[in-house]
């Protein structure tokens, strides 16, 4: 004959601590969190039934009593995730160590939609928010007076009382350049984004303030123009008319980068053996891609999103939180194609 099913214990509830201290379930409940009026004999038999019981309070229940969601917005404008997500998973890194829960809004650029999103979010009680896009270009805040916190990862508000963190775009360029400069090279190149874009015009401005300190200047002009392969392509064919004897690209961001290294090598030049090659992003199937592997910048965006998440729930427990716009260090993944041939 077929032994019965074993019974799997339930947890305690709220209900059977209540049952077992002989009290009403409200009563237990305002013991429990240390609410209310009552008896200190009263309280002790309730936390005694609950210990006894091995009763364990729901989080969330415990945080609605408290006035507390334990939720947080963050609004992207970055459709395609390339950069927000590595910063949500930072936050979320972040985040998770305070049992906070994230709802993430694809805003895709449109005002309409943001704002749309941003009263769901406040509906929903969020307590705080983070704010994030594909573009560290200046941006209008999402709204004065909120009545949560806001921080604002890998894009800035125009808002000189908000805080935004963004990378070191500026410094990732003097990156880049010192590392090519100890290959040896002395003749580089530069092909970027649009020049609109300050991410772009920064990344220049690191490689120019590098070169100058070594006595250099850019091999040719500082091409600007799209982020995209094409213009990678094209912008190496530009270089190499005006400068031959270029000895080294730093390119803007790793699509570029693999561009250029196509032109290269149909114009005979080995890299790195006769030019090498640095790129900006570390986006790794792009970078792992290119043939040799690309040295590239890498922003450090998850550790964006994790300070973002710090400073968040620094707001949220009433700290004091700066304002302005804050830096993270960017680093350099060196890989073959800035590698000497031996």
């Amino acid at each position: 004959m077929a032994s019965p099913p074993e019974q799997v214990a339930r947890p305690a509830t709220i209900r059977d601590v209540a049952a077992a201290a002989a009290v009403s379930i409200g009563t237990a409940s305002k013991a429990l969190n240390g609410r209310g009026r009552m008896r200190d004999e009263t309280r002790d038999r309730v936390l005694a039934a609950a210990e006894r019981l091995g009763f364990r309070p729901n989080p969330l229940a415990q945080g609605l009593l408290a006035g507390r969601t334990y939720t947080v917005g963050l609004v992207t404008g970055d459709s395609y995730g390339r950069f927000s997500i590595p910063v949500m998973l930072g936050a979320e890194d972040a985040l998770g160590a305070g049992q906070i829960s994230v709802f993430l809004c694809d805003t895709r650029d449109d005002p309409i939609r943001e704002r749309h999103y941003l009263e769901r979010l406040l509906a929903r009680r969020v307590e705080g928010i983070i704010v994030t896009g594909r573009r560290t270009e200046p941006r209008p805040g999402i709204g004065h007076d909120l009545p949560v916190p806001v921080v604002y990862a890998m894009t800035q508000s125009t808002d000189e009382s908000d805080y935004s963190i963004i990378p070191d775009d500026r410094g990732g360029g003097v990156l880049a350049t010192r590392h090519l400069l100890a290959t040896g090279r002395t003749r580089v190149g530069h092909v970027t984004g649009p020049e609109g874009f300050q991410a772009a015009r920064e990344r220049a401005a690191g490689l120019t303030a590098t070169l100058a300190e070594a006595g250099l200047e850019p091999a040719g002009e500082i091409l600007f123009g799209e982020w995209s392969e094409e213009w990678g392509r094209q912008a190496a064919d530009i270089l190499l008319h005006a400068a031959p004897d270029v000895d080294a690209v730093f390119c803007g961001s790793d699509q570029i980068a693999r561009g250029v290294a196509e032109t290269l090598r149909e114009r005979g030049r080995r890299v790195p053996d006769d030019v090498a090659l640095a790129g900006f992003d570390n986006w790794e199937p792009m970078a792992l891609g290119c043939r040799p592997p690309l040295t590239t910048v890498d922003m450090n965006l998850g550790e964006i999103g994790r300070l973002a998440a710090r400073y968040l729930l620094d707001a949220i427990a009433g700290k004091p939180v700066p304002s302005g716009v804050h830096t993270v260090p960017a680093a350099l993944v060196p890989r073959a194609s800035t590698r000497r041939s031996i």
